[in-house]
This record gives structure tokens, sequence and C-alpha cells, in this order.
């Protein structure tokens, strides 16, 4: 039992440790650029709204830029914008590739010979005003040639929601180092030389994750992918457990069906704290239990500070939410993680903006559109 215990503590405390890592690796002096020649990418649905917080936060940015907005075909909102330098792009609708895919390459066919950066951003985030800004800074310095920040959850005041925001948020404050750092599209940047390098508009084709997609080539490439720390890039979460569950297991999905090595490496990761809380829980004792909650305790204390420092107190709000099922039930979130995995690679099948797509090895060979869906 010793020895159980020993490992016990010890696989605690990388836990803790990882996530004191990430709190101490905040930059301190965020620094930014505004250089010339900046387009941001944006695909949205035919049925947007026009997002009006958005379109707000956009125009606080820091940095000067050019607008680009992708969609399926007839977008009402999107036509009606009057942000100050918009260009709106009709890419219908794809047959062998995911939608959004289908729309990046058609927001890549209408750069102009002015465009330098390129900057992707999703429809669904609450961008801080540093954000074009904190990502150009290490491209303009030469620093990285893709530049990434990450999704912090920001979860309704439903309990479910909550515990999907607790297992995202075991994601975002993970240690993060350069070599091993896969980019997130909602908060994305490269130069446009490392968009020819990579020939982005090939690598894209026929694919359903663009940044799964971009992150392998980027890694084949052996270029410098750095993380942003500091951008944790608020992203509500509204929708009901059974979709949140979905919405989770989808990211592992795209993983497992582009790279099942990195799907296994991570599944295995969590397994062994799965499996260590049913120890811990059912034979480890008082003892056991302790050690699991102090861990837990610490990693709730440093993720309060972490986000305290990296985005809105209205956000850290709802994000702090999902730090409760952390401190009362962290045995939960672990076990809900691992099944996140496992459906993940339950099905090829991913539902998606409408669409059924089936998967192979990163690529497209099926979709069909869900009743009613709009592109």
């Amino acid at each position: 039992m010793s020895w159980a215990l020993g490992l016990w503590l010890l696989l605690q405390g990388m836990t803790v440790l990882g996530v004191v890592n990430y709190l101490r690796h905040l930059p301190t002096e965020r620094q930014e650029e505004a250089p010339e020649g900046v387009a941001v990418l944006l695909c949205v649905r035919d049925d947007w709204d026009g997002g009006a917080d958005l379109m707000t936060r956009l125009a606080a940015q820091t940095a000067p830029f050019r607008l680009i907005v992708a969609t399926s075909g007839a977008c009402p909102a999107a036509e009606a914008l009057t942000f100050p330098d918009v260009h709106i792009v009709r890419a219908g609708v794809a047959h062998d590739e995911g939608q959004k895919v289908h729309k990046l390459r058609a927001a890549l066919g209408a750069l102009g010979p002015g465009d330098r950066y390129l900057v992707f951003i999703d429809a669904d985030i609450e961008p801080p005003a540093r954000l074009i800004g904190r990502l150009l800074f290490p491209l303009v310095r030469g620093k990285a040639d893709i530049v990434t920040g990450y999704r912090l959850l920001l979860p309704d005041a439903k309990p479910l929601l909550a515990l999907i925001g607790a297992v995202e948020m075991q994601l975002a404050t993970l240690p993060r180092a350069p070599g091993s750092t896969m980019p997130w599209g909602g908060a994305m940047a490269m130069t446009r030389a490392t968009a020819e390098r990579l020939d982005l508009d090939r690598i894209l084709a026929g694919r359903l994750s663009d940044d799964m997609s971009i992150g392998l080539a980027g890694w084949h490439e052996k270029l410098r992918l750095r993380p942003v720390r500091d951008l944790l890039v608020a992203s509500p979460l509204q929708e009901g457990g059974r979709a949140a569950f979905s919405f989770a297991a989808r990211q592992y999905r795209h993983i497992f069906t582009n790279s099942p090595a990195m799907w296994g490496i991570a599944t295995l990761v969590v397994a062994m704290q799965a499996v260590g809380w049913l120890w811990a829980l059912g034979w480890g004792g008082w003892s056991a239990t302790a050690v699991g909650y102090g861990a837990a305790w610490g990693r709730v204390l440093v993720r309060r500070r972490i986000i305290a420092g990296v985005v809105e107190p209205a956000q850290a709000r709802k994000a702090a939410r999902s730090l409760i099922w952390d401190a009362l039930l962290p045995f939960a979130v672990t076990w809900v993680h691992l099944a996140v995995q496992v459906a993940g690679a339950l099905s090829r099948r991913i539902r998606w903006g409408g669409y059924d797509y089936w998967v192979k090895r990163g690529r497209v060979f099926r979709m069909e559109a869900v009743d009613k869906a709009r592109p």
C-alpha cells in the first residue's frame, strides 16, 4: 500500500507542478506589434447574427487589420457589416471537405498582395483588445512561424456545462512547450510566407479540421509553433449538457481521426489519473483521498490566479464555475474527461456546423447535410 500511495502522491504532485509551470510562464510584459498588412480571416454560417459583441471587440483591437469574412452563400448579417475595412467571400457549399475548411480556402484566395500577416479567429470568441497585437508580436520579432492562443470556456449557469468547462480547463492550463504545441484555429496567426511555405490551400484541401491539419503540417516542416500563454480566449458555452458533451467528444474525435498516436498518449495520461482516483476512493483510505483533494485544491488556487490574470473580471467569474467541480468532485472531472476521450474514438462520424462528416486520417470521405441544416 505504501508504494501505491507514493506513486499516487507523485502523480498528483506532477499535476500541481504542471499548472504552476503554466502560471510561472505567464508573460508579465505583454508586448504587442501593430504592423501593416494584417488580414483577419473569419468564417461564419449563413444564419450568423452579425456578432455585435465580436465586432465591437474587433474594433477595439490595438493593431490595424482588414477583415475577410467567409460565408457559404448569402449571409445578410455579413453583408450588412459596417466594419471599416471588410471583404465578404462566398465560398459555396463543400462536397468533400469541412465547410469551415472550404470557407477558409476561399478566404485565402481573396488575399491581396499587401497581406503579410494572417490571423485566424472563430466567430464565438470574446477576444481581448490585445489579441491581434499579441499574436503578431512573436511573428514580427521573428520568434515563431505559427502563433496560437487557446480556448477558455465560459459555462452558463448549469452544472453539466461547468463540468465540461472543467474538463476543458485541464487542457487549457497544461504546460505548453513550443516543440509540442498544437495550434487552435479560434485564435491563430502566421506570416504569409509561412502560409506559402506550407502551401496552406493544399494541406487544407479535403480536410475537416483546420487547426489539426495546420499543426501536423507545421510539425512535419519543423516550424516554430509558439503558444501565447496569456491568450486564454473566452468562448461562451451555453448549450445543453448533452450538446456540451458532444462538443468535447468532437474535439477528441478530431485528434483521433488525424493522429491516433496523439489521442493514445492523451488518453493514457488521463486514464492513469482516473484509475488512481478509483483506487484512492475504493482502497486507498483517507490518506490517499486527502492527497487527491489536496492536489485538486492546489490546482484550483493556481488556476484562479491564471484566469484572473488573463481575462476580464466578468469572464473570470464565469470560468470559475468550472473550478467548483475541481474543488468538490475532482474525480468526476477526470472520469468525464476519460469518457469524452473514449467517446471521441468510438466513431469516425463528426457532426459539425450542420453536417455529418465521416473522416479517415483527417480526410473527409463522406458528408451529409443534417435535416434543416444551413451551411
